[in-house]
């Protein structure tokens, strides 16, 4: 009897033992990752069984509000943070790194019944039609670019996200180099104010408008139109040339990138030049404080999210290209390593 209850009280002792040694790392952020983050998470747990993750898919402005405010460890964003929001962090916890862990395309996609082929855009038409300067999907200008392409009589109904994203930023970040009328009455954000449209929220609320709502036109990170079979356009880049947005179409206009990026790692990459460069393409960032002492609950913690973040950088960089996002380029990849070397403990090293 007396062996029987040391032994119950072992197992409550090695359970709740099992328990605490368990380590939970939130995120927060992008929609446009969030397939990616989740098939990492998935393995990376099978290899560590003590690592449990939190990952909320709330769009890149929520997840740099979350970072700001210290409610997760890493804030996912497809759109670096600017000098604001920079110094709203430094007030809040100290200086971020910001660490590009894949390269990914925005699609032009559209449900136009009847309509089945690939659609030519070029970027000044794109924005005509996100400004309400095209208002009709058989418009000469949509017709000359797709001869033989029946088009309709029938209002063009933008789509566009609702909430603060960096797929919109990725995409009026193209539109603003392509066009001076909505560089100037629009511009660039995670959020702008839409001259036209119907707003949904996610990727998953924009692709879910254009499935339902037939003659629309939005924007969605490729894996979505990808996974949900929706038409999405080609694009002329910067070179003159209709290109699709694929993982080589985006390694290229990365590679081009590459060669250009500033030392923190803040850069964009749409309308790349190249022939083969697709011009919605992007990175997209895990951003997290150098110093973790007083953010992290302890060393432990911010050990395993610095361990955790690093092999995403390295072998998590194998699964990309099954999950249609394309690898950080080798030279962008080693400097961000280096930067993550830097992110401590109070000064202690954590790699």
């Amino acid at each position: 009897m007396v062996k029987r209850l040391l032994a119950a009280v072992f197992a409550v002792l090695v359970s709740t033992a099992m328990l605490d040694a368990q380590t939970l790392i939130n995120a927060a952020g992008s929609t446009f990752i969030y397939p990616m983050f989740s098939k990492w998470e998935n393995v990376y747990h099978k290899i560590h069984p003590n690592i449990e993750f939190n990952y909320q898919a709330i769009g890149s402005g929520g997840g740099i509000n979350q970072l700001t405010a210290g409610t997760v460890e890493i804030g996912a964003s497809d759109a670096p943070l600017n000098n604001e929001q920079i110094a709203a962090c430094n007030k809040a916890h100290g200086p971020v790194v910001h660490l590009p862990e894949a390269m990914g395309a925005v699609a032009v996609s559209y449900h136009i019944p009847g309509v089945n082929v690939t659609l030519k855009f070029t970027g000044p038409v794109l924005a005509d039609i996100f400004l309400g300067n095209i208002k009709t999907w058989n418009d000469p200008r949509l017709t000359a670019l797709n001869p033989g392409v029946d088009l309709p009589n029938r209002p063009i109904i933008v789509v566009h996200r609702s909430d603060g994203s960096g797929d919109t930023y990725i995409f009026v970040d193209y539109l603003c180099k392509v066009s001076k009328e909505w560089n100037d009455k629009v511009g660039r954000g995670v959020s702008v104010n839409w001259p036209v449209g119907l707003g949904a929220k996610g990727n998953q609320g924009v692709t879910g408008q254009i499935e339902q709502t037939p003659y629309t036109i939005g924007y969605i990170t490729l894996i979505y139109a990808l996974e949900n079979n929706i038409p999405y356009g080609s694009l002329q880049n910067a070179a003159g040339v209709f290109i699709h947005p694929t993982i080589k179409s985006v390694s290229d206009a990365a590679a081009n990138a590459a060669k250009i990026v500033p030392k923190d790692l803040r850069f964009s990459i749409t309308n790349a030049p190249g022939k083969s460069s697709y011009p919605i393409s992007s990175a997209t960032w895990l951003i997290v404080y150098v110093n973790q002492g007083g953010y992290a609950k302890n060393y432990t913690e911010a050990k395993e999210t610095v361990t955790f973040l690093h092999w995403v950088l390295t072998e998590g960089q194998k699964m990309e290209p099954a999950m249609d996002y394309a690898p950080i380029p080798a030279p962008i990849q080693k400097m961000e390593l280096n930067l993550l070397r830097k992110v401590n403990y109070n000064g202690k090293r954590l790699l």
